[in-house]
């Protein structure tokens, strides 16, 4: 090398370089670490707010009760068990359909202008805002089927209309990401385009589509737009007892109490908003747990 190059690299000029990307470098990893603390800042800040104001309402008399016009009777089993049913419905429909779906377009489905369009619709569905579901699970469930209003079934018909579109993207983009390689061994043993799909495809992408699915769940769980356009924000005294019971949700029941006028109910708001954060923490926890325990590296 010559001493012309060498003294190109080791010149006053490059060292200004190198020390500027060295500079930039730090202000980035500066700014990231900002970021990083606000976020966790904020969530311990709400979550200290919300143990502060609603740690005292916490009580076995609270989680086992329903919903009362008396703060010191008042309760969320009710409430939590309709989350639950609603969820389930939820599940139910929006799972193996979600699945079958992103199996089709990503495996079976030709490329052309209306398998396009069909992505595109997906997306934008993705993109909707929540309280669109609700209107479209008022026009059709209730005015249209006249199935029963404030019903854990129409509950759950509606958020998984909202819930379908996350579940069929994180499906395909899990399908995505297992290796040409397998479909190409399997295929190569003589296999049929249906064993390959179903007995290598899906497994290995199943860890990636349940985490996807959970995630999409825990969104819906918080949802209260959508349930509210249809009725389920009725004052419920009992638990429901099944699907077509009239029932209402954890977060519309938050919403109920925090605008009520009698201050007593603040700390149910409260105490009612920790259980809600558990149960939404537990599910994604859940979520992270399939994907480490089943993850793959290729």
């Amino acid at each position: 090398m010559s001493s012309t190059a060498i003294s190109r690299w080791t010149g006053e000029d490059m060292q200004r370089r190198v020390a500027r990307r060295y500079a930039a470098e730090r202000r980035f990893k500066l700014l990231g670490l900002t970021a990083v603390s606000l976020s966790v800042l904020f969530l311990v800040f709400l979550l200290g707010t919300m143990v502060v104001k609603g740690a005292g309402g916490l009580s076995m008399g609270f989680l086992s009760g329903s919903d009362s016009t008396d703060p010191a009777m008042a309760g969320v089993w009710g409430a939590l068990k309709g989350s639950f049913l609603t969820i389930l419905v939820t599940m139910a429909l929006a799972f193996p359909i979600g699945v079958l779906s992103a199996l089709y377009l990503e495996e079976f489905a030709p490329r052309n202008r209306w398998t396009d369009l069909i992505e595109v619709s997906i997306n934008n569905l993705a993109a909707v805002p929540s309280i669109i579901f609700g209107l479209l699970g008022l026009a059709v469930f209730l005015n249209f089927m006249n199935l029963p209003r404030s019903a854990p079934l129409v509950g759950g018909l509606t958020l998984a209309l909202m819930t379908m579109p996350v579940i069929v993207i994180a499906g395909r983009n899990a399908i995505k990401s297992v290796p040409p390689s397998i479909r190409d061994a399997a295929l190569g043993v003589g296999a049929s385009k249906m064993q390959v799909v179903f007995h290598h495809v899906l497994p290995l992408a199943l860890p990636g589509i349940l985490t996807g699915t959970i995630i999409g769940l825990a969104r819906a769980l918080g949802e209260t737009a959508p349930l509210l356009m249809i009725g389920m924000r009725a004052f419920i005294a009992a638990p429901p007892q099944g699907f077509a019971d009239p029932a209402t949700v954890l977060p519309v029941q938050i919403f109920l109490w925090s605008d009520e006028v009698d201050r007593a109910f603040v700390e149910k708001t409260s105490a009612a908003i920790i259980v809600l954060l558990i149960f939404m923490l537990l599910m994604n926890g859940i979520a992270i747990y399939l994907r480490n325990r089943f993850e793959r590296r290729w």
